[in-house]
């Protein structure tokens, strides 16, 4: 971000006293406390839900959550010269959630299921803004057909790397798993689709609920960038949340227990929410993201990590299917 970006913080009712660099923002010191000021790659009508979701959220006084900061002439962005639109918002001082630490997970977790018990906003708190829901099952086709599209590009390459070999080799078992979660969910979905009646509700989810943004500061959890946010399942985020620790142990039935029975203390999964997350943990997402790195990335140069994110996810493969097994009963 350049001098340019940070002149238009003369647009907001702020007294600018110095301003440092962050992670891919500015971290401006003023007369209202510490703010951070960033690019916004969203459009007007997202800005707004996400403004309103967070007004709700810190209305509840549950869950400490950011703010963000309307110039003088109440546009919660501004635009520089070339178009590139910026937001500003509170910041709290904190350091991110330790993964590596289980007792901070857990909490976590708990943190997660009381943010999305104040996630939930009335037709009239909507105020005309549109509320779309999100299809899980509509992304994952769209994923399948690009599975598809990137193994009969893998087949017709010439020469190949051994990365590219690795990879033609575990396609055929991914993309056979994709399709068939696919197939089944959108089945399941349909068949309790039936009866249900449109809700004078909208629930959203926070869409990155991930360690980066999850802070412990003050003696309190703070959750930030809400960017992301979106009308679905909260299960989205506990999915999101579950599946990087349990990549990262292997996993792990007990910890899989712990952290959704530390949901379940502040918030209940239903059946149907139950069977949302089992599908979601169920389809290759890992192996759908390598794909997609690789395909949308130069390919002279293939880095190491990622032949080592590949073979981790086969040799861990058979792990997540006892996982699944053991949590989900579904022998």
């Amino acid at each position: 971000m350049n001098d340019r970006a940070v002149s238009l913080l003369g647009q907001y009712d702020i007294e600018v006293l110095r301003t440092r660099k962050g992670r891919g923002a500015i971290l401006c010191d003023t007369n209202q406390g510490c703010l951070i000021f960033k690019e916004y790659a969203g459009n007007e009508n997202k800005i707004r839900i996400q403004d309103r979701l967070l007004n709700h959220i810190r209305e509840t006084g549950k869950i400490q959550v950011e703010s963000i900061l309307p110039t003088r002439e109440g546009s919660l962005f501004v635009k520089d010269m070339e178009g590139n639109s910026y937001v500003l918002k509170t910041y709290a001082e904190g350091r991110e959630c330790n993964i590596y630490e289980k007792k901070e997970c857990l909490e976590a977790v708990r943190v997660l299921a009381r943010l999305h018990g104040c996630m939930e906003l009335s037709q009239t708190e909507m105020d005309g803004l549109p509320a779309d829901g999100f299809f899980a099952g509509r992304e994952y086709e769209k994923h399948n057909r690009e599975l598809r599209r990137v193994r009969k590009y893998l087949k017709q390459r010439g020469q190949k790397t051994g990365f590219e070999i690795g990879l033609l080799n575990s396609f055929d078992y991914f993309l056979e798993q994709a399709l068939a979660v696919t197939e089944e969910w959108n089945r399941y979905r349909l068949e309790n689709s039936r009866g249900h009646e449109r809700k004078e509700t909208v629930l959203y989810c926070h869409g990155d609920y991930q360690y980066h943004n999850i802070l412990w500061g003050q003696e309190e959890w703070f959750v930030v960038n809400f960017e992301k946010c979106l009308p679905d399942n909260p299960i989205r985020d506990l999915y999101l949340f579950l599946r990087k620790l349990l990549e990262k142990s292997s996993w792990s039935v007990s910890l899989g227990k712990e952290l959704l029975a530390a949901y379940q203390e502040e918030r209940p999964i239903s059946d149907e929410s139950r069977m949302d997350l089992y599908y979601r943990l169920a389809y290759p997402e890992k192996f759908w993201k390598i794909v997609n790195f690789y395909y949308n990335s130069g390919k002279a140069w293939i880095p190491e990590r990622n032949r080592e994110k590949l073979e981790k996810l086969v040799v861990q493969e058979k792990e997540k299917q006892i996982f699944l097994d053991e949590i989900f009963q579904r022998r």
